[in-house]
């Protein structure tokens, strides 16, 4: 009886990146609704975000609410960063969350 030799190593897979974001900040590509919405519409994107996190209505453009969702699934960052990504990034910051929640959803871990 021959053997043949292992050439592939058997691999951990991880279904859930719970501590990191499901999506990069500027990657629109994986959403196109998304980033329409936010391109186009984003006081409605900001009230779906902020109703997904049950949230007041004002709430989903804040910093308060990109580091609270970011602290609830421990998503390394800062306060500060936060600020920076809102501030020079409100869409782009409104599409990720949208994605991340949805992600999160599907996995079962929202």
């Amino acid at each position: 009886m021959e053997m043949s030799p292992i050439v592939h190593q058997p691999q951990a897979h991880r279904t859930t990146r719970s501590c990191e974001w499901q999506t990069e900040l500027c990657d629109c590509g994986s959403d196109c609704r998304i980033c329409l919405c936010g391109a186009f519409c984003f006081c409605c994107l900001g009230c779906k975000v902020a109703k997904d996190m049950d949230e007041c209505c004002c709430c989903g453009p804040a910093v308060a609410m990109r580091t609270r969702y970011r602290t609830l699934y421990n998503i390394p960052g800062s306060i500060c960063s936060d600020c920076v990504t809102v501030t020079c990034c409100g869409p782009c910051n409104l599409c990720q969350l949208k994605r991340d929640i949805n992600r999160r959803k599907q996995l079962g871990i929202f």
